[in-house]
Parts: C-alpha cells; sequence; structure tokens
C-alpha cells in the first residue's frame, strides 16, 4: 500500500463534499504512483468512494472514532498517564451503531480494502481489550466478504502495552518521531523507529504491519541549505528516513503519509496557520516532499 491519510477538505470552503477536488486528489494519486488511502477519520462521502471504485484507487474504511483517550490531543500532550479511559467514555453501542453503519453502506464497494475501527485511542490503557474485542467480532461478523480488520495506535501504546493489536488482522502505527519526539533528529528517529517494528514483528510474526500516519509539518515555500523543521527539506528527510527503515522490512506492507494536503486546527504552538504535513499545500501545490514520493513510489511494483 503506496499513499496517504487525508481530509474531505479544500480550500475557501473547508470541510465537506467537493467533487472537482474528489476527483483532482485521486487523480494525483495516480500521478503519483500512490494505489490508496485511508478515510481518516470518518467514512467518506459516497461519490469518493464510487469514484475510487471507478479509478482503482484502494481504501482503507474508518469509522468516526478518533482520539477516544481522557487526556490526549492532536499534538501530543498528555495529562495524567493514569487516566481510566474505558470506565469513563459510555461509546460502546454507539461504537457498535457506527460500525454497522459503515459496512452496511460500503460493503459492496471493490475499493474497500479493510476496516479501521478506531483511530488512536487509549488502547494502552486497562480495560481497551474489553471494550474493542466485541467490535472487531461484530465487524467480521457484518461483513460477508470477511475483510480484515485493524485499528491505528499513536505512539504511547507501544508493542509491551497495547492491549487491542492481537485483535488485528492487519497492524497500522501512526508514529511521528522526529517530529513530536526526538525533534529534529533524524538518526535517532529512524533507530527507534527500525526498534519498534522489529519488537512488533517479533510478537506477531504473523501480522502485517503497515504505518497509518508518519509526516512532519513543512510551510510551503520554507527552504534552507540545512534542513531544519517546518523547511520542505525537512518533510522530505523525514519521510527518506522512514523509508529507508521500512524497505528493511520485508514485513511491512505499506506506508501511508500524513498527510496528503495541508488543512485547518484549532490553534496552537505546534500549528501554522493550521496542519502543514500535506504533501500537497490546501490548494493542490506540491512541495518537495510530493516529489520525493513521486520518484519513489513509481519505482515500486
Amino acid at each position: 500500500l503506496k499513499g496517504f491519510g487525508k481530509h474531505e477538505v479544500g480550500p475557501g470552503l473547508g470541510r465537506g463534499v467537493i467533487e472537482p477536488f474528489n476527483v483532482k486528489d485521486l487523480s494525483l494519486l495516480k500521478w503519483m504512483g500512490a494505489n490508496s488511502f485511508w478515510t481518516s477519520h470518518y467514512p467518506y462521502s459516497e461519490e469518493m468512494m464510487r469514484l475510487c471504485d471507478q479509478m482503482g484507487i484502494l481504501v482503507i474504511d474508518e469509522t468516526p472514532a478518533v482520539g477516544m483517550h481522557t487526556t490526549f490531543t492532536a499534538t501530543g500532550m498528555k495529562i495524567d498517564i493514569k487516566s481510566p479511559t474505558w470506565e469513563t467514555l459510555k461509546t460502546a453501542q454507539h461504537h457498535r451503531d457506527v460500525i454497522r453503519d459503515m459496512i452496511k453502506r460500503d460493503k459492496n464497494h471493490p475499493c474497500v480494502i479493510m476496516w479501521s475501527i478506531a483511530n488512536e485511542p487509549a488502547s494502552e490503557e486497562a480495560g481497551a481489550y474489553n471494550y474493542f474485542a466485541p467490535l472487531f467480532e461484530l465487524a467480521k461478523e457484518l461483513d460477508p466478504q470477511h475483510r480484515p480488520v485493524t485499528f491505528v495506535t499513536h505512539s504511547e501504546a507501544t508493542v509491551e502495552t497495547c492491549e487491542v493489536a492481537p485483535l488485528c488482522d492487519v497492524i497500522m502505527l501512526n508514529r511521528y518521531y522526529g517530529w513530536y519526539s526526538e525533534e529534529g533528529n533524524l538518526p535517532a528517529a529512524g533507530a527507534i523507529l527500525s526498534d519498534e517494528l522489529d519488537r512488533y514483528h517479533a510478537r506477531y510474526p504473523d501480522k502485517p504491519i503497515m504505518l497509518g500516519e508518519f509526516g512532519a509539518d513543512a510551510v510551503a515555500g520554507l527552504h534552507n541549505s540545512t534542513p531544519t523543521m517546518f523547511s520542505e527539506e525537512f518533510q522530505r528527510d523525514l519521510l527518506d528516513t522512514y523509508c529507508r527503515v521500512l524497505d528493511e522490512k520485508n514485513y511491512v506492507c505499506g506506508e501511508h503519509v500524513w498527510n496528503f494536503a495541508d488543512f485547518a486546527t484549532a490553534e496552537s504552538v505546534k500549528r501554522v496557520q493550521g496542519n502543514k504535513k500535506g504533501v500537497f499545500t490546501r490548494e493542490r501545490m506540491p512541495k518537495l516532499a510530493a516529489w520525493f514520493l513521486k520518484d519513489r513510489w513509481q519505482k515500486m511494483k
């Protein structure tokens, strides 16, 4: 799998279904040699799903269950690592409902290759297995084609602490070494990623592993002869560092970069006019990282 996490957003219009941008985005995927994306973090429009069927783009279909963690935020800050998330949240029944809705609507789309039932939940906290085990079972029961079922972890959930990884058919990891941790230190980021992937493989030797998110913010037009954070050169080099590690692992089945295009977010000291991890701007203009991925993916069969 070669591709991205992305959002249903566009310049000037914001969040929503923008059919011309659907065509543009999938055309850019083809231009780069990408073959897939995952619907982070909600099911996408039926118009997009039909377009993916027509254009041969593979889709990991995800429920609107993102950040189920009482102390975890989009910028990775923790308040209380002992938070009793699974005693606090009362979402189990609604979570079953959205899984039913997603699979009922999308089960006949040939583009859908896998179901993701949550993104970055508190899978490292006690009670996560008991919460998610019935949901994985439900997804398998509802899909007549028995597609693989997964969820996507964040870095606080390690191979030693994640309670949900044993339930997955494919292990998907969101990792930001070199950005949110080991800031700017790409050699350290690569070493940590390599070690973690090997530990996951050692524990789950029969499960394919892929990165669901990895990347770095880059302000379009910001350049530096020495790659520094937020420059286009640093974003390209971080992706290169991760990809070199992935190429060493024959058990890795895919790489989805975060993100396809820049998008708006709440203001934060870690955001520069929104999330700039897109390899394209909001207007779909390519950064250096887009050309790096195009060169890489067009050579991969």
